[in-house]
């Protein structure tokens, strides 16, 4: 699981109702209750903090390049296995190396350094999908196998939009921490989770492989889905 991305510095204006909503929700699951509406008030409430669900879409640079490089390398480990997509992507020096090493170059090659808040969004992100895309795989052989067996293009993409936006909203890894019980704070997270995912829809075409991933076509369906799924959070209020 990666880490949100925490902010915690802005007070007055929007940022009142949010933390009014987070201190609510911690307070309930420290009670022993996880109410759904509850966490749906967070993440509706974290949208105008970003500054409405167009700005929090205009913010997400790293969020959209990160999906579409994610999506060429998801593609082309589908099409020809995980050797011959990392060699597609001028990785090829990765073949044969390790999980450690392997996850470790290809995170930086799909997020970059993450030297900012939304570039470390992404990066978080890229590990969870990662993680389950290798799943518990660490020799070379084992990661090939389970790249080709538990790929999903549009689940993985998917399970990267939403911890990417999960890992965007301020204030919840702070809140969280608060909770004295780690499986209930588990357990929020996992709720927080569910209530973005089934905000996060990516429509695919019929021949998913088909798809340019670097080109106008990628861009398209990644912008659409995060536009649509900000949109939808933003609509939970």
């Amino acid at each position: 699981m990666g880490t949100s991305t925490d902010r915690t510095s802005g007070s007055g204006g929007a940022w009142t109702p949010l933390k009014h909503a987070a201190t609510a929700y911690t307070r309930d699951i420290s009670r022993g209750s996880a109410p759904r509406s509850r966490a749906t008030a967070v993440l509706a409430r974290h949208v105008p903090v970003l500054g409405g669900a167009a700005a929090a879409f205009a913010g997400a640079a790293a969020g959209r390049s990160t999906a579409q490089r994610l999506g060429g390398l998801l593609s082309g480990v589908a099409a020809n296995g995980l050797g011959e997509a990392l060699r597609q992507a001028s990785l090829g020096d990765l073949v044969g190396r390790d999980r450690f090493e392997v996850v470790d170059e290809l995170v930086t090659q799909l997020a970059g350094a993450g030297g900012d808040l939304d570039g470390q969004a992404a990066r978080d992100a890229v590990c969870d999908v990662l993680e389950e895309l290798f799943g518990e795989a660490d020799a070379w052989e084992e990661l090939e196998n389970e790249a080709t067996s538990r790929n999903d293009v549009e689940r993985l993409l998917e399970l990267f939009l939403t911890h990417y936006i999960y890992n965007r909203v301020p204030v919840v890894a702070e809140r969280l921490g608060t909770i004295a019980d780690p499986e209930a704070a588990r357990r929020a997270d996992r709720q927080m989770r569910q209530i973005i995912e089934d905000c996060v829809a990516i429509e695919l075409p019929r021949d998913p492989l088909s798809v340019d991933w670097s080109g106008s076509d990628g861009r398209a369906l990644v912008e659409s889905a995060l536009e649509l799924a900000y949109q939808a959070l933003e609509e939970l209020a």
